[in-house]
């Protein structure tokens, strides 16, 4: 996996101001240090038992992982575990103890109001989802999820959860369509309908959101927002899995942010976009298990984006959001003769006008090799129409989503404003649970080390926290 650093360059060069961790990764807090870079760290499950039963091993977990870096550190949640219920049972029993102990710990800090607490949860625990207004929790479960939420409910915070309409799919046996799937548009007459409500529903992610409510709702819980920690689509599967495409997670990953960013809301909450982060940043390529498993991330480890996502008409909120705007960049690292042979060529048979980086013009600064090259590259690249062909070089350059451009010096493809101007520089609420609505912005899942997950979160108007 990249180091700490690159990562953080990567999260800053495509204006990503929310990011999930798996863990609480000291070099990757400290990198995270004055971004301004809103963050969730996790404790993870084979932690949790120790702090279920201690509230002094609670106590220094948060003084090691989060007064160590906070304010520094834009943290602003706590998430405890990962879907413990279903993944680890034997810990389900001191599970809302082990909530309620890192939540003391914030108190003792005065940290409480600032850095909300909760877990995520499988949807597989809601039972009977459609239609959703008959939807319920896994009843074996209560005894955990009642406490839990009213730990929730009186704290303030939010039901995380984690929404795969890809497995939903996968495990419907042809009842449920792709289409539906995938958040594409669909007739009238073919859009589900909840029965006792008569609501209409157009894709399996709001059934499943809306299903969380009326489930919380049965069991007397009306008033605790939900926030998406997962969802995503593999690009790449095994023989068995012929809908893990990359024209598939292309398509779910650009509607979803499209839907959250439209403000459209569900059914049951319409106008209240569901805050989201999308799983995850980097594929996995050592994570055993199926071909899906390795491929969930929207950047393979060196940054190169796996596709461009469709978001035309949603505004320019991520680097990696439009099907036009790509680059070809010199790589770093590369040894200098070749990139300096790559250079000459491009200047010279390649019939690129290199006028720009004589000394005085507007591209000559920096005056290195990687940045004359990169620019010498990215002209021939949209000069020969974009093709990946066109951005090669013998290996030593690639296409990105990041604009190259900087100061006067603007590169082919740019919208004319420049790496920073090109974007929306979004703030989100402090907290998840924020009903402003103004705010939007992608957030990523981050595995700090071990995989980070993107999990972008779309963070909008939200009547809880992506």
């Amino acid at each position: 996996m990249p180091h700490s650093t690159q990562v953080v360059a990567l999260l800053k060069a495509q204006q990503i101001r929310h990011v999930r961790l798996y863990d609480a990764d000291r070099a990757m807090l400290q990198a995270l240090g004055n971004t301004g870079i809103q963050v969730i760290i996790s404790v993870p499950n084979d932690q949790i038992l120790g702090i279920g039963q201690s509230n002094s091993t609670a106590a220094n977990w948060v003084s090691q992982n989060v007064v160590a870096h906070f304010p520094a550190t834009n943290i602003t949640a706590i998430s405890v575990g990962s879907e413990v219920l279903t993944t680890l049972p034997n810990a389900a029993k001191i599970l809302v103890n082990a909530l309620k102990y890192i939540h003391s710990a914030l108190v003792a800090s005065n940290l409480d109001s600032q850095i909300k607490v909760s877990t995520p949860l499988s949807s597989s625990i809601i039972l009977d989802s459609f239609p959703p207004s008959q939807a319920f929790f896994n009843r074996s479960l209560n005894p955990v999820l009642v406490p839990m939420l009213s730990f929730l409910q009186s704290t303030g915070s939010y039901l995380m959860l984690n929404v795969y309409p890809y497995y939903d799919y996968m495990q419907s046996n042809g009842v449920i369509a792709l289409d539906y799937a995938l958040l594409n548009p669909l007739q009238a007459t073919k859009e589900a309908v909840d029965s006792n409500t008569l609501l209409h529903y157009s894709n399996v992610f709001d059934a499943v959101v809306d299903a969380a409510y009326y489930a919380m709702a049965f069991l007397n819980f009306t008033n605790v927002p939900v926030v998406v920690t997962e969802s995503g689509w593999p690009s790449k599967g095994d023989s068995n899995e012929p809908d893990a495409t990359l024209e598939n997670a292309n398509t779910y990953n650009s509607n979803l942010i499209r839907h959250v960013l439209n403000k459209t809301g569900t059914p049951k909450h319409p106008g209240l976009a569901v805050s989201t982060f999308i799983y995850e940043l980097y594929n996995e390529d050592t994570k055993p298990g199926p071909v899906s498993e390795k491929n969930w991330g929207l950047f393979d480890a060196t940054g190169t984006p796996i596709y461009i996502l469709r978001l035309t008409g949603s505004g320019a909120v991520l680097a990696n959001d439009t099907t036009n705007q790509t680059f070809c960049t010199a790589k770093d690292g590369t040894d200098t003769k070749m990139l300096q042979a790559a250079l000459d060529w491009a200047c010279g048979p390649g019939k690129v006008d290199c006028s720009p980086l004589k000394q005085g013009e507007s591209c000559y600064e920096p005056d290195n090799i990687i940045a004359h090259a990169t620019y010498a590259f990215d002209t021939y690249y949209h000069q020969m129409g974009k093709t990946s062909a066109a951005c090669d070089f013998n290996g030593v350059a690639a296409i990105t989503t990041t604009d190259p451009s900087h100061g006067s010096c603007i590169f082919p493809g740019s919208l004319g404003l420049g790496k920073n101007g090109t974007f929306v520089n979004i703030t989100a609420p402090s907290n998840l649970n924020s009903t402003s609505s103004d705010s939007s912005a992608y957030n990523f899942h981050s595995e700090a080390f071990t995989s980070i997950l993107l999990i972008i979160q779309v963070v909008i108007s939200c009547a809880v926290f992506l």
